[in-house]
C-alpha cells in the first residue's frame, strides 16, 4: 500500500461523503425520517466496508457487501411505520438502501455508477415529486374504518353518498361491538371526492370515529 493508495481511499471518502450529503440534504428539507447526517454515515459506512473488504483479500469479498445489504434492511425497515390504515416511510427505507448501494459502488472504485446514480436518485426524489403529487390528486385509495351506532339505516346512507360522490367501492369487512357497528371498505377516487367523503364522515351525528 503506498501513497496513491491512499490518496485514492481518501478520494472514495470525499465522494461518499458528498453523495450521502446530497441525497441527506434533500430527505432534511422534507423533514424525513433518515435526513443529513443519516445519509452521510450509511454512505460512508457502505464505502469504508466495501474498502475493507477488498484490501483483506478475502476469497469471497461479496460476503461482505452481502452483509451490508442485510444490514441495511434492517435499517430500512426500522422507518417504515403503520400509522392508523396507512404505511408510511417506504420511500426513505428505499432511499437508505440505496444510498448504501451508492456508497459501496464509491468504495468498489466504480465513480461513474456512483455519481450516475446520485443523479438519478435526486432527479427522482425531488423532481417526480411533482408528478407523483399530481397523480395522487387524481386518484387515491384510501381503507376507511367507520364506527357508528345504528348499522343497518347508516350503512345505505353510506352507501348512497359514495355513489353520489362517483367513488368505487369495494366492502373489505364489518364487525359489531356492544353498541356500535364498525364497517371497513375501500374507497377509489379523486383527492377532491374522498376529502368530500370525509367532510360528509365529520357532519354526521351518526360516526362515532372513523379513520383512514
Amino acid at each position: 500500500m503506498g501513497v496513491n493508495y491512499e490518496l485514492e481511499t481518501a478520494i472514495q471518502l470525499v465522494i461518499s461523503f458528498f453523495i450521502g450529503a446530497i441525497i441527506g440534504a434533500e430527505r432534511e428539507y422534507r423533514t424525513k425520517t433518515a435526513g443529513l447526517r443519516t445519509m452521510i454515515m450509511i454512505s460512508l459506512g457502505s464505502t469504508i466496508f466495501t474498502e475493507v473488504s477488498i484490501t483483506m483479500g478475502v476469497n469471497s469479498p461479496d460476503r461482505i457487501a452481502s452483509n451490508i445489504v442485510t444490514g441495511i434492511g434492517f435499517l430500512g425497515a426500522g422507518v417504515i411505520f403503520k400509522d392508523g390504515l396507512s404505511i408510511s416511510g417506504i420511500t426513505t427505507a428505499t432511499t437508505i438502501w440505496i444510498t448504501a448501494a451508492l456508497g459501496m459502488s464509491v468504495g468498489a472504485g466504480q465513480y461513474f455508477i456512483a455519481l450516475g446514480g446520485t443523479v438519478v436518485v435526486v432527479i427522482v426524489l425531488s423532481v417526480f415529486e411533482v408528478f407523483s403529487n399530481k397523480i395522487n390528486r387524481m386518484h387515491q385509495e384510501r381503507t376507511y374504518k367507520i364506527t357508528f351506532a345504528h348499522y343497518s339505516d347508516f350503512e345505505r346512507t353510506i352507501m348512497k353518498r359514495v355513489s353520489e360522490l362517483n367513488l368505487s367501492y369495494k366492502k373489505e369487512r364489518e364487525m359489531k361491538t356492544a353498541d356500535s357497528y364498525v364497517l371497513v371498505f375501500h374507497l377509489r377516487g379523486s383527492e377532491k371526492r374522498l376529502d368530500n367523503f370525509n367532510g360528509f364522515l365529520k357532519e354526521s351525528d351518526q360516526v362515532s370515529a372513523y379513520e383512514y
